[in-house]
């Protein structure tokens, strides 16, 4: 199921990739690690190949988002955000709920706990099992929660999406995650 369907949309959650730790850099401004960059770029493959076009990004301006958005290669039109930076799930469901009604998929480019919390909020009946333990399992870092729903954003909230699918960016991986 995809948000290519008349009146569904589609929401992908995406957690910025492999960060790396320099001294003296402050949270907001540490950059990703190089297997982030690869992890960030294998991301935008798989959301190219396998998902509908993303028409709106939503991305958190901390250093290492707005590298994973980057290192994607997604051509859309991108809001770099600063209420995403240390978001909790009410936070970023706010700014969802202000997408126009035309903007068929969203990405949104942040960090753990916020999207984690959000995909897990958001994904109700209906969402396949087995990406739904894969995400309660773990959601590490380059990892995307895409979630379907009908209705327009104003209306998204708590189980009124279906998770559909749940993949982790790693190089060579061959098997879905």
């Amino acid at each position: 199921m995809t948000a290519a369907e008349p009146g569904r949309h589609a929401l992908i959650l995406l957690r910025h990739g492999k960060s790396d730790y320099p001294g003296g850099t402050r949270d907001f401004d540490r950059p990703l690690a190089e297997r982030g960059e690869v992890e960030a770029a294998v991301a935008g493959r798989w959301l190219t190949e396998t998902q509908p076009p993303i028409d709106l990004v939503l991305c958190s301006a901390a250093t290492r988002t707005r590298q994973t958005f980057a290192a994607t290669g997604i051509q859309a039109t991108v809001q770099f955000e600063q209420d995403i930076y240390d978001a909790g799930p009410g936070d970023v469901l706010e700014l969802l709920h202000a997408v126009g009604e035309q903007v068929g998929t969203v990405l949104v480019i942040g960090h753990a706990p916020g999207l984690p919390s959000l995909a897990a909020a958001l994904a109700g009946p209906g969402s396949d099992e087995q990406a739904l333990d894969e995400m309660y399992d773990k959601f590490p870092t380059s990892a995307m929660a895409v979630l379907t729903f009908s209705g327009p954003w104003s209306a998204l909230h708590g189980k009124g999406a279906e998770l559909v699918a749940f993949e982790v960016a790693r190089p060579n991986a061959d098997a879905h995650h």
